[in-house]
């Protein structure tokens, strides 16, 4: 059977703070083969690094979540961008906008983005867009900086089939979780109904949207079997068929190369 790929999770969150090691020690035995750890902070780089540092199926992106891009300054930019140059770092995430909150000043939230975006483009390495309530800015913002050549994956994607197509033809992929399972999720069921197989990937977000029957409570990638079972039925293929496809998928993202494995 085909390994899984969590390509997104935040096992640096507090939440994990008492059974960390525990945990992931279960996962490669539940076959969830390779993790990417994503900062949302400058302080979450560091215990994001170290995980990475510590376990050979973790890989990491480094970068600052919209909502936290007024901590950002030109000096710990630059300090951002010698962390981005570690080996097992394999994308600049999580970046982009967030309109949910009134702050950050979304001029901030724009600056951070496009500077990300540079850096991005600078270490060769895709990007993990975050955005939430801003799909039009960031449309436009990713347009005028031919994030195509840059490559990457719009995470937990929460927009129309329209916006999809999009970021497709932007030859990005689409980043599906927990929120499949949800009974409220007819747009997102719609959107994974449109996005072929190959342009999806599998995340959980974690600790964040557990699927159904978990919802609520923290996730982790010992629940993406819920997803896969979901999206199969959705797709009308085979679990393993889902499996291998976002296996695969997954590492065209993250440019894994069998140097890596």
């Amino acid at each position: 059977m085909t390994g899984i790929f969590d390509t997104h999770a935040h096992y640096d969150d507090e939440a994990f703070g008492q059974d960390r090691e525990e945990l992931l020690g279960e996962l490669p035995i539940h076959g969830i083969a390779k993790v990417v750890n994503v900062a949302s902070s400058l302080s979450s780089c560091k215990p994001v690094r170290s995980l990475a540092e510590q376990h050979h199926f973790i890989y990491c992106a480094l970068g600052v979540h919209p909502s936290e891009t007024a901590e950002l300054t030109e000096e710990s930019f630059e300090w951002l961008r010698q962390q981005c140059r570690f080996a097992k770092c394999i994308a600049v995430g999580e970046i982009g906008l967030d309109y949910y909150w009134d702050e950050p000043d979304r001029d901030i939230q724009k600056k951070w983005f496009l500077r990300q975006l540079d850096l991005a483009r600078e270490c060769k390495k895709p990007v993990i867009i975050h955005s939430r309530d801003a799909a039009k800015d960031t449309v436009d913002i990713m347009t005028s900086e031919k994030c195509r050549e840059i490559g990457g994956v719009v995470h937990c994607f929460s927009y129309t089939k329209e916006t999809a197509k999009t970021f497709l033809d932007m030859g990005f992929y689409i980043g599906i979780g927990g929120v499949l399972t949800f009974k409220n999720a007819r747009k997102l069921v719609e959107v994974a109904e449109y996005v072929p197989i190959e342009r999806i990937v599998l995340e959980t977000d974690c600790p964040y949207l557990a699927p159904v029957p978990y919802r609520g409570k923290r996730n982790s990638s010992l629940y993406i079997p819920y997803v896969i079972t979901a999206l199969a039925q959705i797709k009308g293929i085979t679990e393993e068929e889902v499996r291998q496809a976002t296996w695969e998928n997954a590492h065209r993202l993250y440019r894994i190369s069998d140097k890596q494995e």
